[in-house]
């Protein structure tokens, strides 16, 4: 039970987090001496593994390791191995187009973390190509373990019973206590230019590509003048982008991918706005570039275009012809809306947002609305400076209060789950772990709760006697 209690802490995101941790303990660190620890099928752990696990863990306040925290960690990827073996056994769809995907976001992610591409890899000591080919077969293998993971707890499912029983064995006085929380949704309106502002930026664009091509300036040096991109003007507009990455505009992609090393584009547009693309260096299907971004200024018509448009459709809403989900869905510029159905999320995914989780003028719009209630179209500015338009709906709020079956059933729905999923987790490697060959290095055959992975180890054994 303890393990189960401590995986309802931080299993779920064990993949993605030993993913991303190790990524930087194992660029910035070498081991003086290592060992194989334990072997899972062909798959082996290294003493190194665990130690760089164990220092990433410890830099995060918000994961409280039990004493034991080597036996568990190790116990945690032998876990995880056998989910990748399975998964193997099972030829679970993973694509090579997946990993990279998952690959360019994890390294973006990192980027963004050091500031510029330059310094991460200064700080590494590696190319952003080596970086990608140390960590591809380490994506791999996570994605594979998730995959098998979300196969066995996927048809799990819970009844209000359950949930009732599961919350009526938590102590009172173990409750958490919660602030107020709001559910809130938007639809967004992007107002779109008129001809002579797009103009005005295509053509600002097209002069920067014909500096940038006769020598008088250098495309980073104009990038980090010009570009409206919040994320890369100040690296020069540089970024790496994946030939099959998902989340970066298709219409982007493919004109990247038609320049040769040091060709710059003609204008080409997005979602974002235009676009003018340096190619630096192309390896495969991976590529480093720089870009220039520019937004075309809108104008008061413009705007008041989309308000109105806005306006349109709140009383839809309010008519009750439309639902707030399918307004979203139908009509927001937000990109992810259609995941969302409008609604804000945080990084979890949960849809309850304290005070803290909002935007200032979301906020400020949300504190004078009363649930159910439809806010009037607004102009504000997103997170490139681009003026745009919105609707706010306030689907629930909640005063501060402590945990309850009334107000907060769908959060102790998922933790209920959660525990349930874990227990069924448990008994899959438990019905599953005589079925592969283990090895275990004596400094941990003492660990309390690797006691079955011993026990197949020594069934190995005497079977191969």
């Amino acid at each position: 039970m303890r393990r189960l209690l401590f995986l309802f802490a931080i299993c779920c995101c064990f993949v993605t987090r030993a993913s991303a941790q190790t990524y930087t303990y194992a660029v910035n660190q070498q081991p003086a001496a290592d060992k194989i620890v334990a072997i899972v099928g062909d798959k082996i752990i290294l003493l190194s593994d665990i130690e760089g696990q164990l220092q990433q863990y410890m830099q995060d306040s918000s994961v409280h390791l039990p004493p034991d925290a080597n036996c568990f960690l190790l116990e945690q990827m032998m876990d995880q191995k056998a989910l990748e073996l399975q998964a193997e056994r099972d030829s679970l769809p993973v694509t090579d187009e997946d990993v990279e995907g998952n690959l360019e976001n994890r390294v973006r992610y990192f980027i963004n973390l050091y500031g510029t591409q330059e310094n991460m890899e200064k700080v590494t000591g590696l190319s952003i190509y080596q970086v990608k080919d140390r960590f591809r077969s380490q994506i791999k293998e996570s994605m594979l373990a998730d995959a098998m993971r979300k196969k066995i707890v996927d048809g799990v499912k819970i009844t209000p019973t359950e949930v009732k029983d599961f919350f009526n064995k938590i102590p009172k006085d173990s409750l958490p206590f919660y602030k107020s929380e709001v559910e809130v949704g938007q639809v967004v309106i992007n107002p779109k230019p008129g001809p002579d502002l797009v103009k005005l930026a295509t053509d600002q664009l097209t002069e920067i590509k014909k500096e940038v091509e006769s020598g008088q300036k250098s495309f980073d040096v104009m990038a980090t003048l010009y570009s409206q991109d919040p994320g890369t003007r100040n690296n020069g507009g540089q970024m790496s982008i994946n030939i099959n990455d998902k989340n970066i505009d298709p219409d982007f992609l493919a004109a990247a991918f038609r320049l040769q090393n040091g060709q710059v584009s003609p204008v080409i547009k997005s979602q974002f706005g235009y676009h003018i693309i340096q190619m630096v260096k192309r390896q495969g299907d991976n590529a480093l570039i720089r870009h220039i971004l520019i937004i075309p200024q809108v104008s008061t018509e413009d705007v008041n275009a989309s308000l109105h448009r806005l306006d349109s459709i709140r009383t839809q809403i309010e008519n009750h012809k439309l639902s707030f989900g399918d307004a979203a869905n139908q009509f927001s510029d937000d990109q992810n809306a259609k995941m969302t159905a409008g609604m804000f999320t945080d990084r979890n995914g949960s849809t309850f947002l304290t005070a803290e989780d909002l935007d200032p003028g979301v906020l400020l719009t949300v504190d004078t609305m009363k649930v159910g209630e439809i806010s009037a179209p607004v102009s504000f500015k997103d997170p490139y400076g681009k003026m745009s338009t919105r609707i706010l709906y306030l689907k629930t709020r909640t005063e501060p209060h402590r945990e309850n079956l009334q107000e907060d059933y769908s959060k102790i729905q998922a933790r209920a789950l959660q525990l349930k999923q874990y227990k069924v987790l448990n008994d899959w490697f438990n019905q599953k772990m005589p079925g592969y060959y283990l090895m275990l290095d004596d400094e941990f055959k003492g660990c309390p709760n690797i006691a079955k992975w011993v026990r197949g180890e020594e069934k190995t054994v005497k079977s191969e006697q």
